[in-house]
Formats: C-alpha cells, structure tokens, sequence
C-alpha cells in the first residue's frame, strides 16, 4: 500500500486545515464511488492517502469535547501575543501549535491500510517512540492519556507529542504534534490537553540537542512507514 507525503514547510493553520478538509473529503467521495473509484480518481487502488507535514505560526486548537477554561488568559491577550484560536472538530482539549514543533496530517484510508482506529491511534504513538529515541529520549504511554510521554510513571510526567483524531467512514485527519525545539512558554497560557498536574516538554528541552527539523522529518517518515506498513513517497 502507498501513501504520499507533502512537506508544507510553514503553514498558517486555518489554510492547512482547509488542504486537509479538501484531502479528506476526495477520500471520502472516492470510497462511496463504488468498487472502482480509482477510475474516476486518477488513484490507483493501491493509494492509502497522503501525510502533510508542516509548522504552524503561534496558533491555539481546542478539540470538539474539550473545555474552553483550559485556555487560561482571554482570546484578546492570546491576539495581542500573535496567537491564533480555533475551535475544531478533533478528538482532545486543548493544544498549541507553533514554530519548532512538527506537525503531523495523515489523511488516510485505514481500511486500505488495514488498521482500525485504536490500532492507528497506537501507532502514531509508537512512531513518535521510536522517533525521540533516536535522540536518546526514553518515552511511554499513559492509560487514558493520549500522546506520547516523558517519565510516564513519574510523580510529574511531561508530555512531548500530543494527538488528537478525527474519524469518518475510517478515513482519518488530524494527528499528532511533536515538540522538536518549541518554544514551551506558550503552553503556560493553558491547561496543555486538560490536564493541571502534567507538564510539557521537547527534544530541545530533554536533551539540549536542536535537531534540523528537516531531519526529524525524514526520522518520522521513515518509522511512519513502518509502523503502518506501507510505502510512503516524499522528497524529504
């Protein structure tokens, strides 16, 4: 199975949003075109779908079920700081999307992958796992607590990688944001993913290291590809 992947460098949120909309929607009108939608497509049956990978400038998300007194300081402060908000229709509470962090978008055909939900949720855990690894960073999962995790059974963990879902006809978008070099004062303007006894963190931050992004980029790729079993193309 094949999945492309588009590098979008630096994108502002509400547009990439709109790409993925576009991109899931394709998806979902070629699944009900029939047993053939490859024919009207131009995608042979073998195309899972398409992986965008981008930075975001300063920009605040806050999921369907989440609680908007996680944001701590009002709209008009975050605006003044060069912030954006929006309310999406993700899974998850409250995240922030900025420079130095790597933002993930598979728009992806879990049937043709072969995966349901919870076993895709867990892999993009396990790809963000491997990922860190290769800069020496030991990370977990936490029951109920989704994303990927600092000292998972610790007294304080921070979480490095939040992930958050959306799902329809098992098409995906959305997905998971990996703090490589962010800038982590900017998560002290909300309760990160709801929660107020759990901290925040990055490669950066964990291991004094500063990665090229374009290199965790093509790290993420490589374990994506495994870890979904398929062939992602990219010019990374």
């Amino acid at each position: 199975m094949k999945v492309s992947c588009r590098d979008l460098g630096t994108m502002d949120y509400k547009d990439c949003w709109d790409l993925q909309q576009s991109l899931f929607d394709a998806q979902i009108a070629r699944k009900g075109a029939g047993p053939r939608p490859e024919a009207k497509t131009g995608e042979g049956p073998d195309n899972a779908g398409t992986i965008l990978l981008v930075e975001h400038p300063p920009v605040y998300t806050l999921g369907k079920s989440g609680h908007a007194e996680n944001l701590l300081v009002a709209r008009e402060a975050l605006e003044a700081m060069g912030a954006q908000f929006f309310h999406i229709d993700r899974g998850g509470d409250i995240t922030f999307h900025g420079p130095g962090q790597l933002v993930c978008y598979p728009i992806l055909d879990l049937e043709r992958i072969g995966m349901g939900l919870r076993e895709y949720i867990d892999a993009l855990e396990e790809a963000v796992i491997r990922t860190v690894a290769e800069y020496g960073i030991a990370a977990g999962r936490i029951a109920g607590a989704s994303g990927v995790w600092i000292d998972p059974e610790g007294r304080r963990p921070r979480k490095i990688c939040a992930i958050g879902v959306r799902s329809s006809r098992y098409i995906t978008m959305h997905g998971f944001a990996l703090n490589v070099s962010t800038d982590l004062e900017w998560f002290t303007r909300i309760n990160p993913c709801g929660f107020t006894d759990r901290g925040v963190t990055s490669i950066a931050s964990e291991t004094g290291l500063h990665p090229p992004m374009q290199e965790v980029k093509r790290t993420v790729i490589e374990v994506l590809s495994s870890v979904l079993r398929c062939k992602i193309a990219t010019a990374l």
